[in-house]
């Protein structure tokens, strides 16, 4: 494989790995605003199932070379900040309406 066509495969699966992460944010910011609060048992194991999940396609992706562990890990890092913020607002949002 030339390094070309690996320099195409690695972003195309960081690519992937980022898609996979912004449709947890989304799913997580549907149950948030209609379903569920944060502390019901359904809302954490959702997270934790997909945090979990997109852990293992990052963990994969580093084994096969197609991205680094510091991109994975800061993949990680910034979806679970993300995740963070929109649990504060959400929480402020609930707090408000009261």
């Amino acid at each position: 494989m030339s390094l070309e066509t690996l320099s195409g495969q690695s972003e195309k699966a960081y690519a992937l790995l980022q898609e996979d992460a912004e449709k947890i944010l989304k799913l997580i910011e549907v149950q948030m605003t209609n379903l569920t609060m944060p502390q019901c048992p359904l809302y954490e194991e959702v997270l934790d199932t997909q945090m979990f999940g997109l852990s293992r396609e990052i963990d994969f992706a580093v084994r096969l070379n197609l991205i680094n562990e510091e991109e994975g890990k800061e993949l990680m890092d910034k979806l679970e900040r993300q995740l963070s913020a929109l649990h504060e607002s959400s929480m402020e949002q609930k707090e408000k309406s009261q």
